[in-house]
């Protein structure tokens, strides 16, 4: 089993080309949470995400013979541009396999390091089959993006740092892919300070490693569903899962709107911009998914910041509704002059402001004297949003919540 040694070892070998990313204390979600709250900014590693950690070490670990055949992998996006970067620096040829579905800029700058890419498969699983296809037809070495030692001892260097930076650490909070980043960083943490505590945290529609240890042996599950996609993964690593059973003290999982709610947060309060695995660890400790006590040192791992900006959208937007800071409603109006005028007004009276109306008069599903109005807007909060809505319901107005 992965043991400290092998993360020390990692550290010397990745030492010039991972950067040591910055522990911030955060007074925002301080004050919100009633702990002492330090961020792992490793959302700001270089192609802005841990992966490098774990792929460069992989890659100089390489014989002769094996670094000349190149390498080849398979990703949803950042151990792709981890694996590029780490393979153009060693000066091996690398290939990598994403899903389909993979966000476009994860794809352009995978190549734009160096990379081959080649497009396969609905997701990470059906990525991975063609990559050991490949494995085979080229005679590559299959660097895997989290069930192999040398990758978890790589990223295992994160444990190293935020002890070196903070060394009466309490409870580190790390996302859950496949298993290979808190693997590492547990294995680090618990040798050097057996007293912290390692939490995992997963989204519900990937809770592989939550379902495992449930059973008590690796499970994978038939399909994945998450705005995360960095850990939209169906099967956690046969070599990860003992570390994380042995070593990570609790895992719980969050929903797609606590991930939104996370990233729009560290957005709007903290300046900074992560992906939906990287805000995991911040949700779970926002909606208290764990115990812990006031003033308790916490350090969530943000570990990446690649997400897609047509996704980023959805993601706000969706941590706007969470928060009550936006809604989509529908009514319906007598087609006739001053109706809209008057839902204008309740509205205005409410102080809600309105981003867009959407004005209908030939949906079948009303009557002929009437018109369907669709209207997106800016609220304050969740009282906030009740309150308007008992106050359309007072004048008279079926109201529908869209969104």
């Amino acid at each position: 089993m992965l043991e400290l040694a092998d993360v020390l070892e990692a550290e010397d070998r990745v030492s010039d080309v991972a950067r040591h990313t910055p522990l911030d204390y955060s007074h925002t979600f301080s004050d919100i949470t009633g702990a002492e709250v330090h961020l792992k900014l490793e959302c700001f590693q270089r192609t802005g995400s841990f992966k490098i950690r774990g792929a460069a070490n992989r890659i100089r670990t390489l014989s002769d013979e094996e670094a000349a055949a190149g390498v080849v992998t398979a990703s949803a996006g950042n151990h792709a541009q981890g694996v590029a970067l780490a393979a153009s620096r060693s000066g091996v040829d690398a290939k990598v396999v994403m899903p389909e579905t993979a966000p476009i800029s994860k794809i352009k700058a995978t190549r734009s390091y160096g990379a081959e890419v080649v497009l396969h498969g609905v997701d990470y699983d059906a990525a991975q089959e063609r990559a050991h296809e490949l494995e085979r037809e080229e005679g590559r070495t299959y660097v895997h993006a989290f069930d192999d030692e040398t990758v978890m001892a790589g990223q295992g260097t994160i444990g190293l740092e935020i002890l070196d930076h903070l060394p009466e650490v309490e409870t580190v909070v790390v996302p859950i892919g496949g298993g290979g980043l808190i693997s590492g960083i547990a294995t680090a943490i618990k040798a050097r300070s057996p007293d912290t505590r390692v939490v995992g945290v997963q989204a519900d529609g990937a809770s592989t490693v939550a379902q495992s240890l449930r059973k008590g042996s690796p499970e994978a599950i038939d399909a994945v569903d998450t705005i995360a996609d960095g850990i939209a993964v169906r099967r956690v690593g046969e070599q990860t899962f003992p570390v994380i059973r042995e070593r990570v003290d609790d895992v719980v999982t969050v929903t797609d709107d606590e991930i939104a709610s996370a990233v729009t947060m560290l957005l709007e309060r903290g300046k900074t911009l992560v992906e939906g695995a990287g805000a995991v660890p911040l949700a779970a400790l926002l909606e208290g998914k764990f115990v812990y006590e006031k003033d308790e040192v916490i350090v969530p791992a943000l570990c990446g910041g690649n997400i897609d900006l047509n996704l980023l959208t959805t993601v706000i937007t969706r941590g706007l509704v969470a928060s009550g800071r936006y809604i989509k409603i529908r009514t319906v109006l007598k087609d006739r002059p001053g109706a809209l005028d008057d839902l204008i007004e309740v509205l205005s009276d409410a102080r809600a402001n309105i981003y867009a109306i959407q004005h209908d008069r030939t949906n079948r599903d009303i009557a002929m004297n009437a018109a369907e109005v669709e209207l997106d807007l800016e609220t304050r909060g969740e009282d906030h949003v009740e309150d308007l809505l008992d106050s359309l319901r007072e004048r008279g107005y079926d109201v529908e919540v869209l969104v």
